[in-house]
């Protein structure tokens, strides 16, 4: 049975999107690649409205001390196995807000961050092949996830 369930995740990963905040580019970006425009469902990716059915979650912006709690409560109710996305360089590493008095950093300073997809904002189509590069790792027995 956990054959079909792993099988099922790699080839149809739902995901959930968090936006921490920023500019809203990178978010914008990531809404823009769910459109019909470029049809990540061909890949079999769903977006879900609930953390409780989402094998991935998709982060944009930098970590702050008011999300940080939220954060962990979306990932730590999402089932296992579970998968990390940080768009942008706000989530890779804090981006503009970098050292600003309430900026913890990027993303990997709260969760374990499975990929990561450069840019500001990085573009609709990077990250579906982020996104999709990682589908490739999962199905290649790469990585087991948090």
């Amino acid at each position: 049975m956990s054959k079909i369930v792993d099988w099922s995740r790699r080839a149809s990963p739902w995901i959930i999107h968090f936006n921490a905040g920023g500019c809203n580019g990178c978010d914008i970006e990531v809404l823009a690649a769910l459109t019909p425009r470029f049809d990540v469902e061909r890949f079999g990716i769903l977006l879900k409205g609930t953390p409780r059915h989402a094998d991935i979650l998709v982060c944009t912006g930098p970590v702050n001390e008011q999300i940080k709690s939220r954060l962990k409560r979306i990932y730590d109710q999402m089932p296992h196995p579970k998968f990390v996305v940080a768009v942008g360089a706000c989530a890779i590493s804090g981006g503009v807000f970098r050292g600003c008095y309430n900026t913890l950093g990027g993303m990997d300073d709260v969760l374990p961050v499975t990929a990561y997809i450069p840019g500001c904002p990085p573009r609709p189509d990077a990250i579906i092949q982020g996104v999709y590069a990682l589908l490739e790792k999962l199905r290649k027995g790469g990585s087991k996830g948090g």
